[in-house]
């Protein structure tokens, strides 16, 4: 088997060399990178039928922890020869142009944290960046915007519309969504208080979101975001900036194929019950 290795030249290259490579007649597409570079190159294959394999090189490595790879591209490799393939579905993001995801669209205070992000500081410390983003927004008050799901409207100062249960790479905040279900697990987080967030994020790490008062979950295959025209409510793909609202998220079904561990589909979680408020929606 020949095995060409190609490197990418700057943000936003990558699709265009994996879509090539198809087109040339590539059997494999293995991506070296984080879950940017992996975002860049699964929108390179949409709709294509040869498979994506991972190694994992980046910051936070989404993906990677949420298949249960490793965290080296050693340990990876080694895996690749036991993988299996799993079709797949997308989220579509659309906020003027539109992009794929294979992990999450954030909105509000996580893509404000993105937004901000001071990138040498990224590449100097890794995840401690954000951890330092985000508490140097305590004091601050969020905006709110509107959130529609499923027929209904809600308010949030932060929505993660989620593909894996993984975030950041060491928490769990969408905590029964798998990569094989053709929905988005919607994590809705409400109030302008930033001081409120200190008692999600322990409800994060102590598994307990769902009791919280003020944290919404549920599942959806459409999603809108919409603020008022003076406000800037901020957007992250796959942990990448992407503009601001309004914006829509929709399930692109059988949109990629991915190689997985051979447990995978053995480790899907229990789902939630379909529609499962811990606040009510706006009537």
């Amino acid at each position: 088997m020949a095995v060409e290795p190609i490197q990418t030249h700057g943000p936003g290259t990558a699709g265009g060399i994996a879509r090539n490579a198809i087109e040339n007649g590539a059997d494999l597409i293995l991506v070296a990178g984080g879950d940017g570079t992996i975002n860049e190159v699964a929108n390179g294959m949409v709709r294509s039928e040869v498979p994506l394999g991972v190694l994992p090189a980046g910051t936070a490595n989404v993906l990677a922890n949420e298949l249960k790879l490793g965290k080296t591209m050693e340990r990876a490799a080694e895996s690749l020869a036991h993988s299996t393939k799993e079709r797949v579905a997308l989220g579509l993001l659309t906020n003027g142009g539109s992009r794929h995801f294979l992990l999450m669209t954030g909105v509000g205070l996580d893509a404000e944290i993105v937004y901000s992000l001071h990138l040498p500081m990224k590449e100097a410390l890794g995840k401690v960046a954000y951890w330092i983003g985000g508490f140097s927004k305590l004091g601050r008050r969020f905006q709110e915007f509107s959130v529609l799901a499923n027929g209904r409207e809600f308010r949030a100062s932060f929505a993660l519309a989620s593909r894996v249960r993984n975030y950041g790479g060491d928490l769990e905040i969408a905590p029964s969504i798998s990569l094989l279900d053709d929905e988005f697990e919607l994590v809705l987080f409400e109030g302008e208080s930033s001081f409120r967030y200190l008692k999600y994020m322990l409800g994060v790490m102590a598994h307990r979101l769902r009791d919280l008062p003020g944290v919404t979950i549920l599942r959806a295959r459409q999603v809108t975001f919409s603020a008022n025209p003076e406000a800037r409510i901020h957007l992250q793909v796959d942990g990448e900036y992407t503009g601001v609202a309004p914006a829509g998220v929709e399930i692109v079904p059988n949109a990629l194929t991915l190689l997985v561990p051979p447990d995978f589909r053995a480790r899907r979680p229990a789902t939630v019950e379909d529609a499962q408020w811990t606040t009510s929606p706006i009537r």
